[in-house]
């Protein structure tokens, strides 16, 4: 898959960048997230540079045969109409494993949002990772990995600093990207 990834960016006219080095288990805070072809460039680039990360997904895509692919992906469906903790079941998984990442878009649709959910920094606090910064930026055709943030819990500042990160990245929709002034 590495290589026919890197082809298929490659022809695209994407590039990829990675500056940070991948530590044994993360949360991976990727925005923005406009368009479902963030999903598809964003499993390109983790095949193209051979990582492996779960992510997690409307379980209404889960149906067969389309439910067998989504988890052999590392796909984990998320039931938003129950009120069941996922951070908590996502804080085991980082808790039973040596070697876990999981991507998780903060904003929790493609459509335009004032808040941010917080689900992945609760993750990343309760179960004491850092949260890699990942980034699709449209405008530049760019996509990757390059800051790492290790959280305070002093969630108000920490969310200042990780949205600061994303500042001037461009969305596939940027209508739909919504991050706060200064």
């Amino acid at each position: 898959m590495k290589k026919i990834s890197r082809w298929l960016l490659k022809v695209a006219g994407w590039k990829y960048v990675t500056t940070v080095p991948e530590p044994p288990k993360s949360v991976i805070c990727v925005a923005p997230h406009t368009s479902n072809w963030d999903f598809i460039l964003g499993k390109l680039y983790y095949w193209a540079e051979d990582r492996d990360a779960s992510f997690l997904m409307k379980k209404s895509w889960f149906f067969f045969p389309v439910g067998n692919v989504l988890r052999s992906m590392g796909g984990v469906p998320v039931d938003r109409s129950k009120k069941t903790s996922v951070t908590q079941q996502v804080v085991d998984m980082f808790n039973n494993r040596n070697t876990f990442h999981i991507a998780i878009t903060p904003e929790g649709t493609r459509k335009k949002v004032r808040k941010w959910k917080m689900g992945f920094y609760n993750i990343a606090v309760q179960a004491n990772v850092p949260i890699q910064l990942a980034y699709i930026d449209y405008g530049k055709k760019e996509l990757g990995i390059t800051g790492i943030f290790y959280p305070t819990g002093d969630e108000k500042k920490d969310l200042k600093e990780i949205q600061s990160f994303f500042k001037g990245v461009t969305a596939r929709f940027p209508e739909n990207f919504y991050l706060p002034e200064e």
